[in-house]
């Protein structure tokens, strides 16, 4: 046993060492074999991969190979397409030159026809001048034979017929000179009983002298007075446009920045004040501007007017007046009557008379309707012939007013008699307002009558286009269409227009009739 355990002590060892060798040299060769293995695995990569690189060499030889042709191609392709369009410019230039060559050619052979042309042209009025000639002669033969024909059918000579001419002439020239010496001394008369009412009627009513100066004349401030000449304009061209398109006066004088403007219709004033002062704040002023100008101002005049009418129409607190109606209210601005604005006056008649109603238990709105209402016929008595009370109660009738209304504009002057309590407290109204001290000045209804009457026969006659009294009524301006009335016509017109004023009109002093022919050439450039 003891033996056993001494050999295994031995044996195992052994073993142990034996496997230990054994498994070494296994190990060494397994990795001899990994090693030959790895080796093989390399250069097999090895290979691949050079075979690779040889691949995309090639194939990006063939690539630049591909890439070069194709930039060689388009090369061409751009040179032979410049060579074209070049070898297109060149025949396009060929073909104009050989073009222009044949326009000179023509234009010579043409230049050579309007030569001959103008020679003979050239020989005609060589022909023609001594046919004139020769004419010239005949004719002064013609004229002396009939002067000698003419002496002894009339049994005078020249110079006797002379003589009877002159005297004629100078017969006629001393009876307009005593006309004009009469005409002076009453204008003289005229204005020394003028100044000396003016100087009563400044020491009784000073309120209305400032007023009556404001319905005749309109002041328009200036930037500076050079703005004066450009409206002049050259050779006055601008101021007469002016003039011609709304009939109002310009008078511009020293009076620093400032022109006046005058004229007998407030609504014409207007127009023209607006107009002026457009054209002045615009700066351009010619006469096709003015022309625009003064359209657009009547057109804001006309707004205006409608606008007034119903502001009024509201602040007496009436309802249901016809729009027609509203608007000849708005007119009454524009209107006076001795001096009183009739706007201002017939809604003061209205507030008195409401007033006056509402103490007698009437109908207040009936009387406020009528008050209003009672002078509306003066806004068309320049327009059409009657009284103002018969247009007024025209033109009430005409719009469905209640029949108490249009009694109070007949009645308010005792034309009709009354037929209710409210047509009397409109009467009331009416002398209380107009009788209050400063509420007229002098009476002005006949002199813008007279100017009326001045337009109206100026109208009447064939070719007039336009007509204006201004300065007073002392200057009648009318515009005739060039294509009626010619120049000649356009001299017998103004005498035949002036001698019919002598005969219908009643004036004092004179009136200087001016006829304008105006020719004018309007061309649209599109």
């Amino acid at each position: 046993m003891d033996n056993l355990l001494a050999v295994l002590m031995i044996a195992v060892p052994a073993t142990f060492v034996i496997a230990g060798t054994v498994f070494y040299f296994m190990g060494r060769g397994s990795e001899k074999k990994r090693a030959i293995r790895a080796r093989e695995s390399a250069e097999d990569q090895a290979t691949r991969i050079l075979d690779e690189g040889r691949r995309e060499a090639e194939a990006a030889k063939a690539r630049a190979l591909v890439e070069g042709r194709e930039a060689v191609l388009k090369a061409r392709e751009d040179w032979e397409e410049e060579a074209k369009r070049r070898r297109e410019e060149l025949e396009r230039t060929e073909a104009r030159l050989q073009e222009r060559e044949v326009l000179i050619d023509r234009k010579m052979t043409s230049q050579d026809e309007q030569q001959e042309k103008n020679r003979a042209l050239q020989e005609k009025l060589q022909q023609k001048g001594q046919d004139l000639g020769q004419r010239e002669s005949d004719l002064a033969e013609l004229e002396s034979r009939r002067t000698r024909e003419l002496e002894q059918i009339a049994g005078l000579s020249r110079d006797d017929a002379r003589s009877q001419l002159q005297a004629l002439i100078e017969e006629e020239a001393r009876a307009e000179a005593a006309a004009l010496v009469r005409d002076v001394a009453q204008e003289a008369k005229a204005n020394a009983e003028r100044e000396a009412c003016k100087i009563v009627a400044l020491a009784i009513q000073r309120i209305a002298a400032d007023y009556g100066v404001e319905h005749s004349v309109s002041a328009v401030a200036l930037p500076s007075d050079d703005m004066k000449g450009r409206i002049i304009g050259r050779e006055g061209r601008n101021i007469r446009a002016f003039e011609t398109a709304t009939g109002v006066d310009v008078i511009i004088d020293d009076t620093p920045d400032t022109v006046v403007l005058s004229c007998f219709d407030p609504v014409r004033r207007e127009i023209a004040r607006r107009g002026l002062e457009q054209l002045v704040t615009d700066g351009r002023i010619h006469p096709g501007r003015i022309e625009e100008v003064i359209q657009k101002a009547a057109e804001e005049v006309d707004t205006d007017i409608k606008e007034v009418g119903e502001r009024a129409v509201y602040e007496l607190g009436i309802h249901n007046m016809q729009p027609e109606l509203v608007y000849h209210v708005g007119r009454m601005k524009y209107r006076t009557s001795y001096g009183q604005n009739m706007l201002q006056h017939s809604i003061e008649v209205a507030r008195i008379a409401a007033s006056m109603a509402s103490e007698l238990k009437l109908d207040v709105q009936l009387a406020k309707r009528g008050a209003l209402l009672h002078d509306i016929g003066k806004v068309l008595t320049h327009l059409h012939e009657g009284t103002h009370v018969e247009l007024g109660v025209d033109l009430a009738t005409k719009h469905g007013e209640d029949s108490v209304v249009i009694n109070c504009i007949a009645a308010h002057h005792d034309d009709v008699p009354h037929e209710s309590p409210i047509s009397v407290i409109v009467q009331a109204a009416d002398s209380v307002s107009g009788a209050r001290p400063g509420a007229r000045g002098e009476a002005v209804e006949t002199y813008v009558k007279r100017l009326s009457k001045l337009e109206e026969i100026a109208g009447s006659y064939q070719g007039v286009e336009k007509s204006y009294a201004i300065q007073a009524g002392r200057e009648l301006r009318i515009v005739v269409t060039p294509d009626t009335v010619g120049d000649e016509a356009a001299t017998k017109l103004a005498d035949d227009i002036a001698k019919r004023i002598e005969t219908e009109v009643q004036y004092p002093g004179q009136i200087k009739v001016i006829v304008i022919r105006e020719t004018r050439a309007v061309g649209f450039a599109r």
